[in-house]
């Protein structure tokens, strides 16, 4: 089920949990980093309670689950609105304060320039913003648009997120 498993990879810096496309993660883990890779159009929302030093992460596909609502039951990590309530509802059951929570999107790109009719990237992005307006969360750091995909690293002891591209390596602080 989508949002359970994790994905466990060494790499230098320790335990790495991969979020793939649609698919979740939350750890109170101090020696772990969640990790999702080649955010294009899909967006990615980071999620940090710096003073419970529980994160999450989330990696979503489509904006709207009302189109394909059957796959929305099996996989609600692959849209917006039903992906960021699961990422909001399992902080909260880690127990993370919804009040101290801050949180970081990336991605949202149009990686096929002007041809992107159906404009994916732009509506995700649209979509993950309004979930923040609704239920009265602080207004994300954000990093989307553009044509580049992005990777996100987020270090759950520090709750600093590296978000890496071809032409960016930059770190983002989403700790109090």
């Amino acid at each position: 089920m989508s949002g359970t498993s994790f994905n466990h990879t060494s790499s230098v810096a320790g335990p790495r949990v991969v979020v793939g496309v649609s698919d979740m993660a939350v750890s109170s883990n101090p020696k772990l980093t969640l990790s999702t890779y080649a955010l294009g159009s899909c967006v990615g929302v980071v999620a940090y309670d710096g003073e419970a030093h529980i994160g999450g992460m989330l990696h979503f596909m489509l904006p709207d689950s009302a189109v394909v609502p059957g796959k929305a039951a099996t996989q609600p990590a692959m849209f917006a609105d039903t992906g960021m309530d699961l990422l909001c509802r399992a902080l909260v059951d880690a127990r993370a304060d919804p009040r101290r929570l801050r949180f970081l999107i990336a991605g949202g790109a149009s990686m096929l320039g002007g041809q992107d009719a159906f404009k994916i990237g732009t509506r995700n992005v649209r979509a993950a913003l309004q979930f923040f307006i609704i239920h009265g969360f602080p207004a994300p750091q954000s990093i989307v648009g553009g044509q580049l995909n992005r990777t996100l690293h987020l270090d759950i002891n520090t709750g600093v997120v590296a978000l890496k591209s071809p032409s960016l390596n930059e770190s983002y602080s989403l700790a109090q």
